[in-house]
């Protein structure tokens, strides 16, 4: 602070790395941080939450730890259990799927390598049913009642914002979007309003990404009168995107 370091002090409480309470608990913990300093002061976490990115934004190190540890998880499962749907798929998205999804929104890839590196863990998983070996992964996807990863992270970048859009988290982003003021019989009467940056790493910001398939979404979709309908909406019209 202005300049001047503190002594070391031994940290005597943590959050585990990786649940999903741990970004809630971090923030509560440091929270109150700023009190009684008069200074500009900007509290920040990488590593400590879990998640790695370097100076430039570039999130292939974090896809690499992330693919690592759902990798060996799902060999465990491999050696620990029969090969049929009833037990496969439930202890994947149970024990596996956390670890590619936690805190997705922050770094969702977007570098092709990336994007198919985390989606190798998921056809390792598809492969591991008795009976869909000979199949096409889309076709184990299907039997399954499966997306790929890149249209589930999508799905939840889709809920979110609709969830902020009716008012579930306007305090924790206001003005994070804004609704363009068109012909309301044209496009789906909700349609955002697209940033323009003259960096590209912006444009692949949560808030850019999620807007441009927003303003896809059929009318029926992004009018649902509730969360539930949303969802089951979503489903359907995720079938043919991406």
């Amino acid at each position: 602070m202005n300049g001047v370091k503190c002594s070391r002090q031994p940290v005597t409480s943590d959050v585990p790395q990786g649940s999903v309470l741990c970004p809630i608990l971090f923030n509560i913990f440091i929270n109150d941080l700023n009190e009684g300093i008069e200074c500009s002061l900007s509290k920040f976490a990488e590593k400590d939450l879990g998640l790695l990115v370097n100076s430039r934004l570039n999130m292939s190190q974090q896809c690499t730890q992330v693919a690592k540890k759902a990798n060996g998880i799902l060999a465990c499962v491999r050696n620990s259990v029969a090969s049929n749907r009833e037990v496969i798929v439930p202890l994947y998205l149970a024990l596996v799927s956390p670890h590619v999804e936690y805190c997705v929104q922050f770094w969702s890839p977007h570098y092709k390598k990336d994007i198919e590196f985390l989606e190798c863990v998921q056809r390792r998983a598809t492969r591991l049913v008795r009976g869909l070996e000979n199949k096409s992964y889309e076709e184990q996807l299907r039997e399954l009642g499966l997306f790929i990863l890149e249209k589930r992270r999508l799905r939840e970048d889709l809920i979110a914002l609709y969830s902020y859009l009716k008012g579930g988290c306007s305090e924790a982003g206001v003005g994070l979007f804004s609704q363009v003021t068109i012909d309301r019989m044209r496009g789906n009467g909700l349609e955002l309003l697209q940033g323009r940056f003259r960096l590209d790493i912006k444009k692949n910001f949560f808030t850019e990404t999620v807007v441009r398939h927003w303003n896809r979404m059929p009318r029926e979709v992004v009018q649902s009168p509730s969360l539930e309908m949303f969802k089951k909406w979503v489903n359907v019209a995720l079938q043919g995107m991406v």
